[in-house]
């Protein structure tokens, strides 16, 4: 985990402080949006093909990290003319 975090905090994403929590920055906060985004997608795409909720965030997880942007988009289009 220190060396994750430490990674996180090289790449701009978090910072930290001596005895406190760890706090994202505007570019982990932007990284964290969009990946709650990319996830809601799949799990919209999936629930509209009759996958039940608790299935559909499960198989999230995994889809959305190997997803490309072409397919991503059109989950996103599939959903919102569902």
């Amino acid at each position: 985990m220190i060396r994750t975090v430490g990674r996180l905090q090289r790449d701009g994403y978090v910072r930290t402080q001596p005895y406190r929590s760890v706090f994202l920055t505007d570019k982990g906060k932007r990284l964290a949006e969009a990946s709650r985004q990319r996830h809601d997608i799949v799990v919209g795409f999936l629930r509209c093909l009759g996958v039940p909720e608790a299935i559909a965030q499960a198989d999230a997880e995994g889809i959305e990290h190997h997803v490309s942007p072409e397919t991503l988009a059109a989950f996103r289009r599939y959903v919102v003319r569902h």
